[in-house]
């Protein structure tokens, strides 16, 4: 029964104490990309496998190693999606987007998939945000693209530093991969089997390699920085400019080359050390070349993406703000039926206003109703009986005090010896207390 009763490895549960936070930075993130002008796109879970063969890489530990590939019933090659660029920038093509007003932007919040090592934060099933600008050539798109996480992150309260660098273009990089190729092929013989491969293929994606040897191998390479053509050079120095007129402090990491095979020129991170060793919890770049070669017209693009988890990791160690969970106004308790025909009918009154409220649906005895109440957190509680449906007046109690307020079971809602009305004079009260003691 274990199989039935335990989530798969790399896969977690959202459950009611925490989706709170969820809804919170879901909401957030929405809201600020929409300042921006970035509306929301959805797209499927799953794509035909070429896709992301063309897009993210087949050099890619994405593509080599980390996919859910499955055949269907058609005998088709489907991918559950590992990121969100490609699906979004094949819908753009497919249906017109990009004949319309430019730039395109777009947002997406998305479940995504790899097979990879489950971790703090990492997971075979993950949670990501992540937005696509189509359509600006310009220095500008990456300048606002890159200040919009630096504003959510300040919103969000999370404490990171972002990582610049600038991985050229086809016609510089052919210069730069040729360097890197005779710098590695030294020590050809050392290198982890994936290397090996790579080193003729895509040697940059020796650069991001996890392998210890690999790495100490790398750290002596030549730098893309060194090999940028005057084009390239202008577009990072003018990137570098805006940014530094937006206010928005950077470092020069030379040594960022992203793991997916669509970049070019700028490329960027932003990194923390409050969740462990230092910490990419946001990347993404420019990528000229992708829609065209995913069958679009010849556009420029650039995005990001941020898994939700690690986000969520993030702030909760830098202490940022979440706001209270959800919290239950009212439960109206009941003995008999026509008392629990009432507290249903007041009840729903007061969800009409906006309010949780709860009655009893198990049939349970005062006692454990009130029990029930309690565990809820329940700011007000009452019981109907016979003796409250003859009187038409049920006795109130604000839980956090014991005082007491009566209010007419057949007043409307609008009236002053209402429930509702004595919930919302609760709620007034409290503001009304909270400015005079700021």
């Amino acid at each position: 029964m274990a199989i039935l009763t335990k989530g798969p490895r790399g896969t977690q549960d959202v459950l009611p104490s925490q989706s709170y936070k969820w809804q919170y930075l879901e909401k957030k993130v929405m809201e600020i990309a929409g300042l921006y002008g970035f509306r929301e796109i959805r797209v499927p879970t799953f794509e035909h496998t070429e896709l992301f063969n063309r897009s993210v890489g087949d050099t890619t530990d994405v593509v080599q190693k980390e996919m859910y590939t499955f055949e269907d019933k058609g005998g088709r090659s489907i991918t559950l999606r590992p990121e969100g660029t490609a699906g979004t920038l094949r819908s753009a093509i497919e249906h017109g987007l990009l004949g319309d007003a430019l730039p395109v932007k777009a947002a997406y919040l998305l479940s995504a998939f790899r097979y990879e090592k489950p971790q703090a934060g990492r997971l075979r099933e993950f949670h990501q945000f992540g937005v696509e600008m189509l359509g600006s050539p310009a220095a500008a798109s990456d300048a606002e693209v890159i200040s919009m996480v630096f504003h959510m992150f300040r919103e969000l309260g999370i404490q990171a530093s972002l990582e610049l660098n600038s991985i050229g273009c086809p016609t510089c990089r052919a210069r730069y991969q040729k360097a890197l190729r005779d710098h590695f092929a030294t020590r050809r013989e050392e290198l982890c089997d994936t290397c090996k491969d790579r080193l003729e293929r895509n040697p940059m994606r020796l650069l991001d390699c996890k392998s210890p040897v690999c790495q100490q191998i790398g750290e002596g390479a030549p730098m893309m920085l060194d090999f940028l053509c005057e084009e390239c050079t202008n577009h990072f120095a003018q990137v570098k400019a805006r940014l530094d007129a937006m206010g928005i402090p950077y470092i020069i990491n030379p040594r960022i080359v992203r793991g997916l095979d669509y970049y070019t020129k700028t490329v960027f991170e932003f990194v923390t050390d409050k969740i462990g060793a230092q910490s990419t919890i946001c990347a993404g770049g420019r990528y000229d070349g992708l829609i065209e070669q995913l069958g679009g017209p010849a556009l420029p693009g650039i995005g990001f993406a941020m898994g939700l988890e690690r986000i969520l990791m993030t702030m909760e160690a830098c202490g940022s703000p979440f706001p209270p969970q959800p919290e239950c106004a009212a439960f109206i308790g009941s003995m008999g039926d026509a008392a629990g025909a009432k507290a249903a009918q007041l009840v729903e009154q007061l969800r009409a206003e906006g309010f949780w409220a709860e009655c009893d649906t198990m049939g349970r005895s005062v006692k454990a109703q009130m029990k029930f109440a309690n565990k809820l957190g329940a700011r007000f509680s009452a019981i109907i009986g016979d003796s409250e449906i003859e009187t038409g007046v049920l006795k109130l109690k604000k839980m956090e005090d014991g005082s007491v307020t009566e209010i007419r079971l057949d007043a409307n809602p609008s009236d002053s010896d209402s429930l509702v009305r004595a919930i919302y004079n609760s709620r007034l009260d409290e503001v009304s207390g909270s400015l005079k003691t700021e």
